[in-house]
């Protein structure tokens, strides 16, 4: 029997306009934008850079897909909304992802699933397929220097901030466990923020608290920092989870002041009772919520799991709020003189919350797709999501600037900038990318790409 491929498809009709749509427009990609991070990716000079963290133990004369090549099909996808590597078995024939990782033989696909797969399950081991391996040690100095080069001149002064989040585990994934409180087998991992820019990305078990490891890391970072500028004033901020006394007193004994949440319990509510009396009495009085606040110096008592080597300046907010109490209280080093206490907590401490928008655009480029069986291997794909992360926020803070979406979210900056529908034609000389005539936002793509080449 013989078959038959549909070439058009009818549908109903629009007034007396019939409506007949076809296979036949030519060489289609929805990624028009994207060359805006290819130009972004080209001043940062990243994707070299992340491949020199790579050992390549394949046999050079048998190489068709070098690993910056692959890095690049990767880092570009994710930002671009490909979330597997399943993705770029399809992609691997597009014309612009050719352009985007630099690759000259256009009528030569790119790497395909599997290649990308057994680039991603490298576990620095001799492996007869897998001979791709990373050094982790070069990917986090590189996080920390990109952050560095993005300043054109020392800052006065930094703010760190640490936090942790959950990766849902769905499998037999190594390193699983279950965490009582996101009720789930999942991953921690540990980031490091400083305003938008990512520091660190470190996968871990969850069978740990929310500071586990996490001095390791801020030495590392601190160290890096100082080498670059000696006499930056660090401020390291987060919640009551990483209020622990090991990690204060690294800070205090090297110069980084700290802001951390501290756990309510009875004893700090005592210390608070008048305020918290003078909170209720407002609002008593206007119906509205009310702050008083305290401060005073506190040391946690020697416990079998230990306390504090000293006491410490505590800053306490006594709320009255839908008629209960709400005690807030943080640890600091910073003296009075420095931050009066609701400066203090409403300026400096709240301001941590605006890293949970940071996390969130982690997941917006798919940090959550730890689907491999090794921490290693998923550990690779966080340092992927967090370049693409890096990649995005480049072009917010370089080519978006003084546009409408200079503030935009990770998602929103590749809805309206990068997903362009355009015609891809390639001759000997050039690669013409026509984008949509209809395309709403063209005056900020011309600004954008204005920024980036001035």
């Amino acid at each position: 029997m013989t078959e038959c491929i549909q070439s058009g498809f009818g549908f109903e009709a629009c007034g007396r306009r019939e409506i007949v749509a076809r296979f036949d427009g030519g060489t289609i990609t929805s990624d028009g934008g994207a060359l805006l991070l290819r130009e972004t990716e080209k001043q940062l000079n990243l994707l070299p850079r992340l491949a020199a963290c790579f050992l390549d133990g394949r046999q050079p004369d048998r190489i068709e897909h070098s690993v910056g090549e692959m890095l690049a099909q990767r880092i570009y996808g994710l930002a671009l909304g490909y979330e597997d590597v399943n993705d770029h078995e399809q992609l691997r024939a597009d014309p612009l992802f050719h352009v985007l990782t630099d690759r000259e033989q256009m009528d030569r696909s790119l790497a395909g699933k599997s290649t990308l797969n057994r680039m991603e399950l490298g576990a620095g081991v001799p492996d007869r397929y897998k001979k791709i391996t990373y050094w982790k040690e070069g990917v986090d100095e590189l996080l920390t220097q990109l952050f560095i080069e993005a300043h054109q001149q020392a800052p006065e002064e930094i703010v760190l901030d640490i936090d942790t989040t959950d990766l849902p585990l769905h499998g037999k994934q190594e390193g699983r466990f279950f965490h009582g409180y996101y009720d789930e087998y999942c991953y921690l991992p540990l980031y490091v923020f400083c305003g938008e820019q990512v520091l660190c990305a470190r996968l871990r078990e969850s069978n740990h608290d929310a500071a586990f490891g996490c001095l390791v890391e801020i030495k590392r970072i601190v160290q890096q920092v100082r080498r670059a500028w000696p006499a930056v004033k660090i401020i390291l901020r987060g919640d009551s989870g990483f209020c622990r006394n090991e990690l204060m007193s690294w800070c205090e004994s090297n110069r980084v002041d700290f802001v951390f949440g501290l756990a309510r319990n009875q004893r700090l509510r005592r210390m608070i009772g008048q305020p918290l009396w003078q909170a209720r009495q407002q609002w008593e009085q206007t119906a509205q919520p009310a702050r008083v606040f305290a401060e005073f110096s506190w040391s946690v008592r020697k416990r079998k799991n230990g306390g504090w080597d000293r006491e410490r300046r505590v800053v306490a907010k006594a709320e009255h709020i839908d008629g209960k109490e709400n005690p807030r209280f943080v640890v600091t080093s910073l003296s009075d003189a420095q931050w009066v206490a609701q400066a203090l907590y409403e300026d400096l401490y709240c301001a941590r919350g605006d890293m949970e928008n940071r996390i969130k655009e982690q997941f917006s480029l798919f940090a959550d797709r730890v689907s491999t069986q090794t921490m290693r291997a998923n550990q690779l794909r966080l340092y992927l999501s967090a370049m693409a992360y890096v990649l995005v926020s480049a072009l917010r803070r370089l080519g978006l600037q003084a546009t409408e979406l200079a503030q935009a979210q990770v998602s929103t900056i590749r809805t309206k900038l990068l997903k362009i529908g355009a015609q891809v034609r390639v001759t000997v000389r050039k690669v013409w990318v026509s984008m949509a005539s209809s395309y709403p936002w063209q005056q900020v793509y011309q600004q954008v790409w204005t920024n980036l080449r001035c």
